[in-house]
């Protein structure tokens, strides 16, 4: 391997700059920096690559289980801003198209049926296609009556580093049933996902 150390590289006008073949790697040291002062051209990946949004539309009541009342994609009007190829659900439990470092967000609002030590929900999170879940993240919130309601949310991020067998879900929790409200043209208990680079 032969070093070549200048401080400019040029094409001859009118032509287009070419370093190295077809099949060829360009490799940027670790610790080296890369900098782009004009416009980036075609064939580079750049910012987010996948975004997507699911809402609940029918009403989920309980204290415990996967929450579930017919999922979909958020589809009103400018809401539907899915990048990518996106998540896929089966039965409030959700896939992931790729790998890499995930953003997920995830909000309801609901109503307590009672006066109440806690309700809430998890952010479950399981590496063996739904074999087994594990704790990720959770919300919870208490009510001094029945029919109070609260709004609550969190972010967690996850490795996916198999997109085949990586999933991921809401479980309701709570020490009395809650109301977890679903519409189909407004977001009141919903995911956002966002990858936000590759898997380490």
């Amino acid at each position: 391997m032969s070093t070549l150390e200048t401080n400019l590289i040029q094409p001859a006008t009118g032509t287009a700059l070419q370093v190295g073949a077809s099949g060829d790697t360009i490799t940027i040291p670790s610790g080296a920096t890369f900098n782009v002062a004009g416009t980036v051209g075609t064939g580079f990946t750049q910012g987010i690559t996948e975004f997507d949004s699911w809402r609940l539309t029918a009403n989920y009541t309980g204290s415990s289980g996967v929450i579930d009342g017919s999922w979909e994609r958020q589809d009103t009007n400018s809401e539907n801003i899915k990048l990518g190829t996106g998540m896929s659900q089966s039965s409030g439990v959700f896939t992931f198209p790729s790998t890499g470092i995930w953003r997920i967000a995830f909000w309801s609002e609901f109503s307590h049926s009672a006066a109440s030590n806690y309700n809430g929900f998890y952010l479950d999170y399981s590496t063996n296609s739904g074999g087994a879940f594990s704790y990720l993240n959770g919300a919870w919130g208490n009510a001094d009556a029945a029919s109070r309601i609260s709004t609550l949310g969190t972010e967690a991020f996850l490795n996916v580093s198999n997109a085949s067998t990586y999933r991921i879900r809401a479980s309701a929790s709570g020490t009395n049933n809650a109301t977890y409200d679903g519409n189909t043209n407004v977001n009141y208990t919903y995911f956002t996902f966002i990858r936000l680079g590759d898997s380490t």
